[in-house]
């Protein structure tokens, strides 16, 4: 059984200023020694985007000063606060495609994993929130998938392309979801989504295939159904996604990190009285 470990929205700043009390570096930091003290087994971390708060350089370089030391391979993805141009600059190696986006694959033997760039950017300057796909980006995606005919296929992609029931958030999701999944259904691939973006751990089933979304290492979106506002955030225990692949089956696991360590009491809660 192959372990994975997720992590997404993690905001890194580089002025040592924090969000909503919440310094996010540390975070990050927290983050990744829990996943090293519970999880050294895992082989890969994915990391799906807002990976800065600002875009800028001196953030990026943050980031990899810090995953210098990390041991899982690292797979890096973009959200609408990230830069592209900004990104390749401190990480000119990673994975692109032709046209610059940082889509990759990772292949692993009967499952793969597809990473996708839902940054709606450039222009930066007045760039929104919502992500979205462009022709190059979809006709990757069919190429990657002619490609892993057989695999199971882990579709992973900061915006989430769909309504999740959070008015401010639905606003700027993934604003060509529809052509997404017109492509998804020219192949007959088992498909499980991950994404981040509205820092809330969801899953569910969508047209057909089934989703999990991570809540951010830093701060949540509140359990409010009612606001049409995106930027509302509450101070709920960080998290990271743990996901466990045996051929096939793919099984995802949610991880509130900043949580105090409770022992485990054996049988206790499972013998009757």
């Amino acid at each position: 059984m192959q372990k994975l470990l997720f992590m997404t929205d993690i905001h890194l700043r580089a002025d040592g200023k924090d969000i909503i009390g919440i310094d996010t570096v540390a975070r990050f930091k927290e983050a990744l020694a829990h996943a090293a003290d519970n999880h050294a087994d895992a082989e890969h971390l994915i990391i799906m985007g807002d990976l800065t708060h600002s875009g800028h350089v001196a953030e990026f370089e943050v980031l990899h000063d810090i995953l210098k030391g990390v041991k899982p391979k690292v797979h890096l993805m973009l959200g609408n606060h990230d830069r592209r141009d900004h990104f390749l600059e401190v990480f000119p190696n990673k994975a692109r495609t032709e046209e610059g986006y940082i889509q990759s694959v990772l292949d692993l033997g009967d499952t793969a994993i597809v990473m996708l760039d839902s940054l709606d950017a450039p222009p930066y300057s007045n760039h929104h929130h919502s992500g979205k796909l462009c022709q190059a980006r979809l006709d990757w995606l069919d190429t990657t998938l002619s490609a892993l005919k057989g695999k199971t296929i882990l579709l992973c992609i900061h915006h989430p392309p769909f309504d999740v029931g959070f008015p401010g958030m639905d606003l700027i999701k993934l604003t060509n979801g529809a052509d997404l999944f017109s492509r998804l259904e020219k192949h007959e691939h088992p498909i499980h989504i991950f994404a981040g973006h509205v820092h809330r751990t969801i899953s569910g089933h969508i047209y057909g295939y089934g989703f999990t979304m991570y809540k951010s290492t830093a701060h949540q979106m509140p359990m409010v159904l009612d606001s049409d506002d995106p930027s509302i955030s509450v101070r709920e225990p960080g998290a990271y996604g743990i996901v466990l692949i045996n051929g096939k089956n793919i099984i995802a696991h949610s991880e509130d990190f900043t949580l105090p360590p409770t022992p485990p009491v054996t049988g206790k809660a499972a013998l009757p009285d």
